[in-house]
């Protein structure tokens, strides 16, 4: 038997859930999937995500619009407006017995050890945070206009790298790092990865990161992927 963390085994299941509707998506011929992510769900992502000191990316929480993981079809979720009583009494009155997922009582989990303290924060206002979610996704897709700017005029391809002469504000170039990474094949690094990146070539020093190298110099920032290193036969 092997143990698998919570919170990796609540990633797998997600990722596994989306396969099979990909999947089933896919064998009827239909063009995008909906979900009944509600403003609960919402507010906790927000609050789970700002326990993680996640970034503005992560805090915007779940999007109204996006694409099932791992496919090209688009992911809707037009009931992020409503409450989960609210839908409860909506499949109810409807005589629709609803499917009731066991992890959401396992306290393994930290989304069910935060709901149910949610549960009893009376003070908190649910609306107010699934709104203050979406106010961050429209400060990511700001951020996300000026990182592409960003890239335009201040990155350019030098040989086999790529030569960048930040002008933006930290969190601009953060994106514009990752994009780079991208573009020269790194794997995707967490945000806490580019950050360090960005820390060591402002003050100068060279850096790693992923399987690219990175150097200040006089004309920018370069980075190249690092030089395979040849196995003795």
């Amino acid at each position: 038997k092997v143990e698998v963390a919570p919170g990796n085994l609540q990633s797998q299941a997600r990722k596994a859930r989306y396969a099979a509707l990909g999947g089933w998506l896919a064998e009827r011929g239909l063009a995008a999937l909906a979900s009944a992510h509600h403003a609960d769900d919402q507010a906790e992502t927000l609050l789970a995500r700002l326990n993680r000191a996640s970034g503005v990316a992560g805090l915007a929480g779940v999007r109204a619009r996006g694409q099932v993981p791992g496919t090209n079809f688009l992911l809707l979720r037009p009931l992020l407006g409503w409450r989960r009583e609210e839908l409860g009494q909506v499949v109810a009155a409807a005589g629709v017995t609803a499917a009731q997922d066991p992890s959401n009582r396992d306290d393994r989990f930290d989304r069910v050890r935060l709901r149910r303290a949610l549960t009893s924060a009376e003070w908190l206002d649910i609306p107010a945070l699934a709104a203050s979610a979406a106010h961050l996704a429209d400060a990511d897709a700001a951020l996300d206009w000026a990182a592409r700017r960003e890239w335009a005029e201040a990155v350019s391809r030098e040989g086999l790298g790529l030569t960048y002469r930040p002008q933006a504000p930290r969190a601009v170039a953060l994106r514009v790092l990752a994009r780079i990474v991208a573009e020269l094949g790194g794997e995707e690094v967490r945000g806490s990865a580019l950050a360090r990146l960005f820390d060591s070539l402002c003050a100068g020093q060279a850096a790693s990161i992923s399987n690219l190298v990175a150097r200040a110099t006089h004309d920018g920032w370069s980075f190249a992927r690092a030089p395979q290193r040849w196995a003795k036969s």
